[in-house]
């Protein structure tokens, strides 16, 4: 009987994307199709290392291609894990982990859907750029029912139950009347030692009466020697391990021996993938034991930090039946990881070499990096070392710790920094003023996990890394300006602190000061306003509030003339409104809510109005 469904709705805008866009290189689907056959028999292998009786009337993995001019069909098909019913509805028919919506959104606003496809993880979908119809027979391993799945990639799709002999999928595309290109060998031949000449089965070529020819080399690439792969098929691999179309900005390829020997092909992106910052997001490396796949899903092969690394891991040292939860204690994968990062940094200490290239890296993945120095204890200065700042020494450029000491004056040794939300206003903050007179440099850090790291990583290389807030040099600088009567600007700071007393915990007098009247801090050792906006704002900080300092300039012109006014006692009112006007604008310059915006705008549009 059969059952006919919809498509989720993501699915059928991206179809409708993917159908109707130009692209340059559609033959790019054949290359999406065998990959996923290839994934298909990699997991019927590993299986079968726990059940050999699963794989025995399948025979030997391969991949076939069919090619019928007669009838303009192309067939891929495969003897791997197959799919049952569910499977078909899951994969096909929606792609709830794939990130379909944001796909869409991309779509629209890079105006190009051929970049995407597999950043997106629906390479499949791509068969419908050529083929008006696609027919799915299938039959998963180890079970007796077989199915078909139809659909012409617009209205949903069809399945029924069906007959096939053996395990494995059957992708048959009934090809569009401009694409039967894709039925001659010839060219089919040429698609595919392009795209998948890397993959580790047999690709056989079907060649009509003239037989079969195995197209592909056939053996796993990181196991050849490095002078043996060309730079385009090493390109090929990272695309067909990362599921990307953008090229890797790092290619690492390397066989460690010793106490234990492995070999790794890793890859950096050139491009960060949409779901970088999920939390669920894992590392994406790939766990072979001698050219047989084990586990995409080894968290503890890469830490967190280096998550958007691609490619795999091949070590003849680990058994072959060891099991995913085996590995998540294994001693060698313990190993191997320590020396997959030890690779990874010694690699990027390179690219610094070059600052133009080595920003392509950071500009994607410079926030999720610095995590490292957070959570990787025996990295961590190293870490540090490969990371670059904002700093006040050049907002145009990026800078790192050691060249921020290179610049220090000889008696300096504190790493000075200031936290916030955004880099021109941080730039611009009132409590950089006293470093810029003393010539100072500070660090300006923008990102949230710069909150973090700065609580871990409190000496580099014989400096303390401090907030600004925690200056303990003499940030005093000969002042010829006029300052306020000691007396008169006691009395405004009582007053102030008795106005102010449900929004900040004091009212303080500071030298640090230059042109602004006064600035917004809080008490030594509490977390800074920056750290705890980022708290409220995931809901995770309500009760334990950092306490307010409201420091004041005494050099200012207008502290002076309010600290005058306080001989008057018919100014308070206006005393009182210039002293919120003075909060207001320190929140302001801290990045802080104000409490009364409409007092704020109608007071401060009074004072413009009668300075003109």
């Amino acid at each position: 009987m059969s059952e006919k469904l919809a498509f989720q709705a993501d699915v059928s805008k991206m179809l409708d994307i993917v159908i109707n866009s130009l692209y340059s290189e559609k033959q790019i689907f054949l290359r999406e199709l065998i990959s996923n056959a290839s994934d298909a028999c990699d997991k019927l292998k590993y299986l079968a290392l726990s059940n050999p009786e699963i794989t025995k009337a399948g025979g030997a993995f391969k991949i076939k291609v069919i090619p019928n001019a007669k009838d303009n069909t192309l067939t891929v098909a495969d003897n791997g894990i197959g799919m049952n019913r569910d499977d078909l509805i899951l994969h096909l028919g929606t792609i709830a982990k794939s990130g379909t919506a944001e796909f869409v959104k991309n779509v629209k606003d890079n105006g190009s859907a051929f970049d995407l496809i597999g950043q997106f993880g629906v390479g499949f979908y791509s068969a419908f750029m050529v083929a008006d119809k696609v027919e799915i027979l299938t039959k998963k391993a180890g079970e007796e029912k077989a199915w078909k799945w139809v659909s012409n990639g617009v209205d949903g799709f069809e399945i029924t139950e069906a007959k096939k002999e053996l395990n494995g999928t059957e992708i048959k595309l009934f090809l569009k009347e401009d694409a039967k290109d894709y039925t001659d060998t010839i060219y089919l031949r040429h698609i595919i030692r392009t795209y998948s000449d890397h993959i580790d089965y047999p690709i056989v070529l079907d060649l009509g009466e003239a037989g079969e020819e195995t197209v592909n080399s056939g053996s796993a690439l990181w196991m050849r020697h490095k002078s043996e792969i060309t730079e385009d098929q090493y390109k090929e691999f990272y695309r067909h391990i990362s599921k990307n179309f953008d090229e890797p900005w790092m290619t690492l390829h390397f066989k460690a021996e010793g106490n234990i020997e492995y070999t790794g092909l890793v890859y950096i992106p050139s491009e960060a993938p949409y779901d970088l910052f999920q939390p669920d997001k894992k590392n994406g490396l790939k766990l072979y034991v001698n050219k047989v796949f084990i586990s995409d899903k080894v968290e503890e092969l890469m830490p967190n930090y280096l998550r958007f690394v691609r490619g795999v891991v091949d070590s003849a040292d680990l058994p072959l039946n060891i099991s995913r939860e085996m590995l998540q204690h294994n001693l060698l994968i313990e190993k191997i990881k320590h020396g997959l990062i030890s690779r990874i940094l010694k690699e990027l200490k390179k690219r610094t070499k070059d600052y133009e290239d080595y920003m392509k890296f950071w500009k994607n993945f410079g926030i999720v990096f610095k995590e490292g120095i957070y959570e990787d204890f025996n990295n961590r200065e190293e870490i540090a070392s490969l990371s670059y700042f904002a700093s006040t020494h050049d907002l145009d450029k990026l800078t790192t710790l050691d060249e921020y000491i290179e610049r220090a004056d000889k008696e300096q040794k504190t790493i000075y920094y200031i936290t916030g939300d955004n880099l021109a206003v941080l730039a611009n903050n009132p409590q950089l003023e006293a470093f810029k007179n003393k010539g100072i440099e500070v660090l300006l850090l923008v990102d949230p996990i710069d909150e973090f790291w700065t609580q871990v990583l409190v000496n580099y290389k014989g400096f303390a890394i401090k907030n600004v807030a925690q200056a303990d040099t003499d940030l005093k600088w000969k002042r010829n300006e006029q300052k306020a009567d000691e007396g008169s600007l006691k009395k405004l700071v009582d007053y102030m602190q008795e106005l102010f007393q449900n929004e900040v915990g004091k009212v303080q007098v500071t030298e640090k000061l230059d042109k602004s009247p006064a600035s917004l801090i809080v008490e030594n050792g509490q977390m800074s306003l920056h750290l705890e906006r980022l708290m409220r704002t995931h809901q995770q900080q309500t009760a334990f509030a950092s306490t307010r300092i409201l420091e004041i300039n005494p050099y200012h012109p207008l502290i002076i003339k309010l600290a005058d006014m306080m001989q008057d006692e018919a100014l308070k009112p206006q005393i009182e409104e210039v002293a919120k006007l003075i909060l207001d604008q320190a929140k302001i310059a801290e990045g802080e809510a104000i409490k009364d915006p409409a007092f704020y705008v109608e007071a401060f549009s009074r004072y413009i109005l009668k300075a003109i």
